[in-house]
Parts: C-alpha cells; sequence; structure tokens
C-alpha cells in the first residue's frame, strides 16, 4: 500500500487525484470525474494498482499494488487536484523482497529407475542470498538431503537416502534450480516430499509426490528351439513383446524341432508387478 491522505474530506465532484511514477512520470492510477479511471493507467499496471474506492469520500488515496516486482521499485507521487488547489506526497519503494519457490508435481515410477523431484526458486534471488534447501519426505518426516551456506551436506541425508539423492551441478544451483535426483526407487519412496528454501526472513516450499507402481520390468531376447520351450515360458508369466520371427518354412506347428536360428523372441518378465 502506497499511502496519501488528506486530513479534511474534498468534494469529490472537483477531485482529481494523480499517480505517477516519479523518475519517468509514467501514470500509474487516475482518479477523474468521480470515478477510477483504470483505462488512463500504463499497461504495466493495469488491474495492479487500485485506489480504495469507498475511503475516497473521506480524503484516503492510497493506493494498492499487488504482484510486485524488482521493476516497481522507485519514487512515487501522489498528486491532489481540487478547483482551487493542489498538494502532492512522495513515496519510495526501495527495495522489493520475494521468494517464489515452484515445481510441485507427481511422479510415477517403477523399482530401480532414476527420477528427478523439481524445485525451482525464483530466478530473480541472487545465489548467495538462498540460505537454506531442506528436502525432506514428509509423512515420515526424513530429512533427504540437505543444502546450506553453499554446500551440500550429504552426511546429513537420512541413511535410506544416502548415496541415492543428490543435487544437480553448482552451475544449475545459481541458477536457482535444486530440484532432486532419486537414485534407484525403492518401494518405500513413495510418499509426499518437500523442498523448503529460506532466505532471511522469506520461505516459500513447493510439493512433489512419487507414486512408485511397482517393481521393474525385466526384459531380455530369448532362442526357442521348439514349441514346448515357447509353451514353457509362457506359462512362468512370461509375456511376449516382439513377433515371433523365422527363417525357415514352418510345415507343422504342433511337436516340430526348429533350429535354434529359427525363433527370437523378446520376452518380459512380468511376476513381481
Amino acid at each position: 500500500m502506497l499511502p496519501c491522505f488528506v486530513e479534511l474530506p474534498l468534494p469529490v465532484e472537483e477531485l482529481e487525484v494523480e499517480w505517477k511514477r516519479n523518475d519517468s512520470e509514467t501514470l500509474v492510477h487516475l482518479w477523474q470525474d468521480g470515478k477510477s479511471r483504470p483505462e488512463s493507467q500504463n499497461q504495466r499496471y493495469h488491474e495492479r494498482a487500485h485506489f480504495f474506492t469507498e475511503e475516497i469520500a473521506h480524503g484516503n488515496f492510497s493506493l494498492f499494488l499487488s504482484n510486485v516486482t524488482h521493476e516497481d521499485a522507485g519514487v512515487y507521487k501522489c498528486a491532489v487536484y481540487t478547483n482551487l488547489d493542489s498538494d502532492e506526497t512522495l513515496i519510495e519503494i526501495k527495495e522489493i523482497e520475494r521468494l517464489i519457490v515452484s515445481g510441485g508435481h507427481v511422479i510415477s515410477a517403477y523399482a530401480g529407475e532414476d527420477v528427478t523431484l523439481n524445485c525451482s526458486v525464483d530466478s530473480h534471488m541472487p545465489p548467495e542470498n538462498i540460505e537454506e534447501v531442506t528436502w525432506k519426505k514428509m509423512d515420515e518426516d526424513i530429512l533427504v538431503l540437505l543444502y546450506q551456506e553453499s554446500e551440500v551436506l550429504t552426511d546429513s541425508s537420512h541413511e535410506r537416502y544416502r548415496d541415492r539423492v543428490e543435487f544437480f551441478s553448482a552451475e544449475e544451483r545459481n541458477k536457482g534450480n535444486f530440484s532432486l535426483r532419486l537414485k534407484s526407487v525403492r518401494t518405500e519412496d513413495k510418499g509426499l516430499y518437500i523442498c523448503l528454501v529460506f532466505s532471511g526472513a522469506l520461505s516459500d516450499n513447493t510439493i512433489v509426490e512419487v507414486l512408485q507402481l511397482g517393481k521393474s520390468m525385466f526384459f531380455m531376447d530369448k532362442m526357442c528351439k521348439n514349441v514346448a520351450e515357447l509353451s514353457a515360458l509362457m506359462s512362468q508369466k512370461w509375456i511376449i513383446r516382439a513377433k515371433i520371427m523365422w527363417d525357415a518354412l514352418l510345415i507343422g506347428w504342433e511337436g516340430q524341432t526348429l533350429s535354434p536360428l529359427s525363433i527370437t523372441v523378446t520376452l518380459v518378465n512380468r511376476r513381481n508387478l
């Protein structure tokens, strides 16, 4: 809120209030002819700068500015005009502090796979201002990985995650990328993970859910000498993934003996899924 008041209420019908950037004369907002004039605003402030409409008649011409950015820092002038007089006041926004952490998503994975849990810090935040990044498994309150004072403290990780988690390179961290690489996913890794970021009095977080679907599939190529071998594999819950290929004419299927090179199949073992 940028404050601007008068001691005694002024007649609304002859009142004009003008908010401008003092450095560029950019029009931030205008009150004229008894109402707000958002169509006159500079596009940068459209739907971000608002009067407290019901307070205008009481002499309160303060401005509410939402979604501030670093570009909003500067000096603002509130100029009040009536038919008989005018006055103005200056308000300075010295520094814009913000911390925005994003990346929340859901991951589906099989056991044994490597996955990435996304966590991105707003790129406007200088790397040296990020004091701490903590990854935790929320449902068990387990510390997964810790970054503190520009150091990755791998020894602080819970034994379940030690040697299985890592951040990306220092170059990526300097860009605000604090995503976590989780290696060789296990069934017990399923659950909610939170990435907590701290910078001075500011903090923010994002949450990632890992949905572990089952044990990974095992692929193999196998040579079958005859139909009996093929039937045996299928009865053991081996699933054929590729077409059966042969290089000789097959005159009778049942009971025929084939050369070792005549059938090659790709199989998937799904007994543990």
